[in-house]
């Protein structure tokens, strides 16, 4: 009882399973980077961004897209190389609270995720075919479109690139072969970007209207929906964890 005791006292001591710093703070770091963004588009969208040859355009709109493509390439290699490069190389015997933390933590990027597909997926996305409804392009590299195919999209594809890699360098439950639900999940939506180029030919051969149902934007559908995979990441994730806790009732 003594040593029972002493080891309940000492699981009490630890960190909790669930950083909620980490949480709160990817959430907040994703909105309020958003929300200057909008800002942005919002004061120089109108003022600087209606005509591509203008020289203010070049200065607020493709000095941007210069800037966060080389940001997102350094982003992209420098968070995935330190997730592969600090792996767990004996992840396999973890002790199961060590592992149900981590678990947790594997939450808390999926959360982070999820967040980033709504702000490129869903909001710029739709605030993207509203512009484009409203002003007529002279340039596929429209203040909505750097925005959107070249700043979001990239975004969430680092965070769900990310997130697969702190499953399978730090989780058992991944170690085995690859998780199909969650490639899915993750180049699915990827496979946005690349659709880009077949959108952005379509509209210059074919002056479409700028319509969400026409057959030109069937690839955002179908990649988009993708992400709904990872509620089979979800289904993996409550089975690993029931099986913890029983473990660590047991």
């Amino acid at each position: 009882m003594a040593a029972t005791t002493e080891s309940v006292k000492a699981d009490a001591a630890e960190a909790p399973l669930l950083n909620q710093r980490n949480l709160w703070a990817g959430m907040m770091l994703y909105l309020v980077f958003y929300s200057f963004i909008r800002w942005y588009e919002g004061v120089y969208g109108w003022s600087a961004g209606l005509d591509s040859f203008a020289p203010e355009f070049e200065t607020y709109w493709m000095n941007m897209l210069y800037i966060e493509i080389v940001a997102e390439v350094v982003l992209f290699a420098g968070i995935n190389g330190y997730i592969w490069k600090s792996r767990d190389r004996k992840v396999m015997s973890i002790t199961p609270r060590e592992e149900l933390r981590r678990h947790f933590t594997h939450w808390t990027w999926l959360v982070c995720y999820g967040w980033a597909i709504y702000w490129g997926a869903s909001y710029f996305t739709e605030q993207d075919g509203t512009w484009h409804q409203t002003i007529v392009r002279d340039t596929d590299f429209t203040p909505s479109h750097i925005i959107e195919f070249y700043l979001s999209y990239p975004i969430y594809i680092i965070t769900g690139t990310a997130s697969f890699m702190y499953a399978k360098t730090r989780l058992p439950t991944y170690q085995e072969g690859l998780h199909l639900m969650y490639l899915i999940a993750v180049i699915g939506p990827f496979m946005i970007l690349p659709n880009v180029g077949l959108n952005e030919w379509g509209h210059t051969f074919w002056f479409m209207e700028e319509l969400f149902v026409a057959p030109l934007h069937y690839g955002f559908v179908f990649f988009g929906w993708a992400a709904l995979a990872i509620m089979g990441v979800v289904n993996t994730e409550v089975m690993a964890i029931t099986k913890l806790l029983k473990k660590d009732l047991a």
